[in-house]
């Protein structure tokens, strides 16, 4: 399939594909003539790229993963390893999120009370 087929069906865009291929995270196609040429394959791992971007994974990482990848079968235990540190950095922020939070709510609670001893005071 053509690369308009390909972006459609993995819900990417042309222009992904192309940098996807310049940075060498995507193999080149097969070309028939000018035109680039996908199999299946392609679309499944443009498919699987794009899905770990929305995840939180950047272009970098998935280089990574996915290099001297070739043919069919896609290098799972880097992938898995590759998520399970994603979780663990996710899990940090979490955290540090909700200490954020904690210090927000405790904070709040300090200035109604200021608020409350300063009110009959006029």
């Amino acid at each position: 399939m053509y690369i308009g087929k390909a972006a459609q069906l993995s819900g990417t865009t042309i222009k992904a594909i192309r940098h996807y291929e310049a940075i060498g995270l995507l193999p080149a196609p097969q070309r028939e003539g000018r035109y680039r040429v996908y199999s299946a394959q392609s679309v499944e791992l443009l498919a699987l790229i794009k899905c770990a971007q929305q995840l939180g994974f950047k272009l970098k990482e998935l280089q990574g993963i996915l290099h001297g990848h070739e043919g069919d079968a896609l290098p799972w235990e880097r992938a898995d390893q590759a998520i399970a540190s994603k979780k663990r950095e996710l899990a940090g922020q979490i955290a540090g999120l909700q200490q954020m939070q904690a210090g927000l709510m405790a904070f709040e609670a300090q200035l109604k009370d200021a608020q409350g001893q300063c009110s009959g005071v006029r």
